[in-house]
């Protein structure tokens, strides 16, 4: 019996292993980076900041096309209307209508708030991408709050421009969607949090239409982004995504 029960059991681990052996890591964190993009897209949202001072919601327009051209212009309130950003390749410029100014954004400010947000530069043009710039393993595959998932740790390479010292990437095993995305400071203290729900179908692509940027030092606060509209695989020129139509 005990010789039996020896065999199921390594059979369970090996049926286990073969299964987790089968998890890319490299393919889950591209699929959690480019979770909203595709060849191309092009989508309406919205982005609600709240503080322990005010409370506001910005209306925006994106464009994306493939990993590195990305145009963010904002739509209402009419205050920060044409408010824009655009990345190409690794520069990324911020344009101001009221005064009409471009200006580029150097590495060094790619950390800071985006429009008074929660949410960095860098999150909203995606110029750091965690196969590039972290290295990488599963830390935890099964059940968790009764949920299956796969979460992925993330440590930054010696000389990579990011400013987190560890990310935790949490998807569910099923479609590798993700759940969670948990960001420590350099002295891997939790700094905040970036919660994804509503999962839904749009334009035939599988996406969370919520995310929430929860940070840890400024209780109650948040920054909650709401995909109104999304459209995959569109015809967008290389042209578009310039100075020029940044200013437009």
């Amino acid at each position: 019996m005990k010789k039996l029960l020896g065999i199921l059991v390594l059979g369970l681990m090996f049926c286990n292993y073969a299964y987790a052996s089968n998890l890319n890591p490299e393919k889950i964190l591209d699929s959690v980076d480019d979770i909203y993009r595709s060849n191309t897209s092009h989508g309406i949202l919205t982005l609600a900041v709240t503080t322990a001072n005010w409370q506001r919601t910005l209306a925006l327009e994106q464009w994306s096309k493939g990993k590195n051209k990305h145009l963010i212009k904002v739509l209402k309130p009419k205050k920060e209307k044409d408010l824009a950003t655009l990345r190409v390749d690794n520069n990324v410029w911020n344009y101001m209508p009221k005064v009409k100014k471009v200006v580029k954004i150097p590495s060094s400010m790619m950390s800071s708030s985006w429009m008074g947000s929660h949410f960095t530069n860098d999150d909203l043009v995606k110029q750091s991408r965690m196969v590039k710039d972290y290295d990488f393993s599963i830390s935890f595959e099964g059940i968790r709050d009764g949920i299956d998932i796969v979460e992925i740790t993330c440590i930054p390479k010696k000389n990579a421009a990011v400013v987190w010292g560890k990310v935790e990437v949490i998807v569910y095993r099923e479609d590798f969607i993700p759940l969670r995305l948990i960001y420590y400071d350099e002295d891997l203290n939790l700094s905040r949090k970036l919660e994804f729900s509503n999962i839904q179908i749009l334009d035939n692509k599988k996406i969370p239409l919520q995310m929430q940027m929860i940070p840890e030092d400024e209780p109650g606060e948040s920054t909650t982004v709401q995909w109104k509209e999304i459209k995959f695989d569109l015809t967008i020129s290389d042209d578009f995504f310039s100075l020029r139509k940044l200013q437009e």
